[in-house]
């Protein structure tokens, strides 16, 4: 397979059955930086190790291509858009740096101005020079490393497509407003490209489930779950939980349901359906006092 723009590309033909991971020394796309800003440099660090960064959906793409079941090409679509997002690491990375490096001597002055200012470096994140020597981390803007812990893969071909439109969403969100923050014109043609490269896969995480049959179809998720197995009763309802606001009336309030299985309703001042929770004694010997045994 050819290499991708000049960046991570994967090579499916060159090896036969094995996979593997491939590098060009070019970035996927040109990183300018006209003044350095350590500031900033911070604020992209967002884009890199942030719930909305590309550390993020680089992995979720990754594990769900690795646990994708059923047509290969949506595997293999997974794994190409998972590649791509490594790219964006890379030069997100390298623009992190070029903003460290050469910071201008009136941007030093400006915060010796100021002592709080000053010890806070001008907005600059200190790790940038006492762990990184200058160059990029895998953290947030807060310098919070990157855990993982927003990687959705659950297996289910629908599920992850609307995961990875969501998280699309939000990066696209994050680009647009750091483009808003810079007025440095290589910066700004930079974050134009992510946000154009954003578009893109919105709209292909959402034209697999077009693929899939649209909305009526893939709904609700997982579709192959049995209807006996779901008090359908409880499917339709919009449940006004407020003591002193109305009903807000939208299309979820009446006609039919999306999946094409029922019809909206809603339902005003509900009634509990349960019991109230009542727990009992507590057991001896699980550290509590002797008047809850």
């Amino acid at each position: 397979m050819h290499r991708l723009w000049g960046f991570f590309g994967r090579d499916f033909t060159e090896f036969g059955a094995f996979s593997m991971f491939h590098h060009s020394s070019k970035l996927q796309y040109q990183v300018r930086v006209d003044k350095p800003s350590p500031a900033f440099a911070k604020h992209l660090q967002q884009a890199i190790g942030g719930i909305e960064g590309e550390i993020r959906v680089a992995m979720q793409y990754f594990f769900q291509a690795m646990g994708a079941r059923g047509d290969s090409k949506y595997r293999d679509m997974l794994m190409m858009t998972a590649t791509e997002e490594l790219s964006h690491i890379e030069f997100l990375g390298h623009a992190v740096a070029l903003n460290l490096e050469g910071a201008p001597v009136e941007v030093q002055d400006e915060a010796a101005k100021d002592p709080v200012v000053h010890a806070i470096l001008g907005g600059m994140n200190p790790r940038h020079i006492l762990s990184s020597g200058l160059s990029a981390m895998p953290v947030n803007a807060n310098g919070v490393p990157f855990d993982m812990s927003h990687v959705y893969a659950t297996g289910n071909l629908a599920a992850d497509m609307m995961a990875n439109a969501t998280a699309e969403s939000g990066g696209r969100v994050l680009a647009s407003r750091l483009y808003n923050m810079t007025d440095d014109a290589g910066m700004k043609d930079m974050l134009s490209f992510l946000i154009a490269r954003d578009t893109m896969h919105q709209q292909q995480w959402l034209a697999v489930i077009e693929e899939l049959g649209g909305w009526e179809a893939a709904l609700p998720i997982p579709n192959s779950t049995p209807q006996e197995h779901e008090a359908t009763e409880h499917s339709y309802y919009f449940l006004n939980t407020s003591l002193d606001e109305p009903t807000p009336q939208g299309r979820w309030t009446s006609g039919p349901s999306l999946d094409g299985r029922g019809t909206f309703s809603v339902m005003e001042k509900p009634e509990p359906l349960g019991q109230k929770p009542d727990l009992g004694k507590a057991k001896p010997k699980t550290g509590t006092q002797t008047e809850q045994q």
